[in-house]
């Protein structure tokens, strides 16, 4: 365990499945326990502005996943949410809070969601961040394709040279504004932010630090149908979504129907990362709500 200084959190390690895997505890030991999970290509630093602003009130903890952050990449590219699902429960067990609240955000939320429904004894509130996972028509549409169209789609991706050639930048600069282009929304400050604890550097430049291969969705990933998942969850929900995001509206697309106990907090002029495009807004929902 190491920290930096008194403003950053410090930063733990655990094992799971065979793998060394990083979390920041922003502690305050005793107080109710908060996890928040990050989404596919991200990392536990992209929650710092929150939990900053919760840290007096809770005892927050951030993890990297699998193959993103500071934890290691899985030798043989086993990014199934099945494996990430293990990690989380690996990482409540070693935290040993009774019970705890947890917001995940994109494949993050999809990780929450699964937990939560077979650990409902364990969690006070549950918030998903835009991390329901595909809509209703993408999901049609890989019905139509079918399993084996769809498993040849990863195997021709999982052979793909490229990944062995992963995107470097010359300087940090170029990697901030490559984080500015994906989201306009960014201020230069979350921007740079986010790509310096999202790099490493390398002796040819800088990299992300997310293995190249956690994009790539198994066909398994999605075969089960997870409102299953979204029905069994006792926990009090709040679903979060911006509607320029590229997924849809829960409430208005029948998703949140699935929840025992879910409401759907709109947020104007914010996308699939809302809780950087609209920080004040969403803060102000997270600590109503928790």
């Amino acid at each position: 365990m190491s920290t930096i200084d008194p403003s950053e959190p410090a930063v733990c390690t655990y094992a799971s499945q065979g793998l060394t895997l990083s979390y920041c505890d922003w502690g305050n030991a005793g107080a109710p326990m908060l996890l928040l999970l990050h989404g596919s290509r991200d990392h536990a630093r992209s929650w710092d502005w929150t939990a900053r602003a919760l840290r007096d009130r809770f005892h927050v903890v951030a993890p990297d996943l699998r193959g993103h952050g500071d934890s290691a990449w899985s030798p043989d590219g086993a990014y199934l949410l099945a494996y990430y699902l293990i990690d989380l429960i690996e990482l409540i067990d070693r935290l040993g809070a009774p019970r705890l609240s947890i917001v995940g955000h994109s494949l993050g939320g999809n990780v929450v969601a699964r937990c939560a429904a077979l650990l409902p004894d364990r969690f006070e509130k549950v918030v998903i961040v835009d991390g329901l996972g595909p809509n209703e028509a993408l999901m049609r549409a890989w019905e139509e394709a079918g399993p084996l169209a769809r498993t040849r789609d990863w195997i021709t991706s999982r052979r793909d040279p490229r990944l062995a050639r992963p995107r470097r930048f010359a300087t940090l600069a170029d990697a901030t504004a490559r984080m500015a282009e994906a989201n306009p929304h960014l201020s230069p400050e979350q921007a740079r932010h986010l790509a310096l604890h999202g790099v490493r550097r390398h002796a040819d430049g800088y990299g992300w630090k997310y293995d190249p291969r956690v994009g790539l969705f198994a066909p398994e990933d999605f075969a089960l149908d997870v409102r299953a998942f979204w029905k069994a969850i006792e926990a009090p929900t709040l679903l979060c979504y911006g509607p320029e995001s590229w997924t849809t509206n829960p409430a208005a697309d029948g998703r949140e129907a699935n929840f025992r106990d879910a409401r759907t907090e709109v947020f104007e002029n914010a996308g699939h990362w809302l809780h950087h495009d609209r920080f004040d807004a969403f803060l102000a929902a997270l600590e109503a709500f928790l």
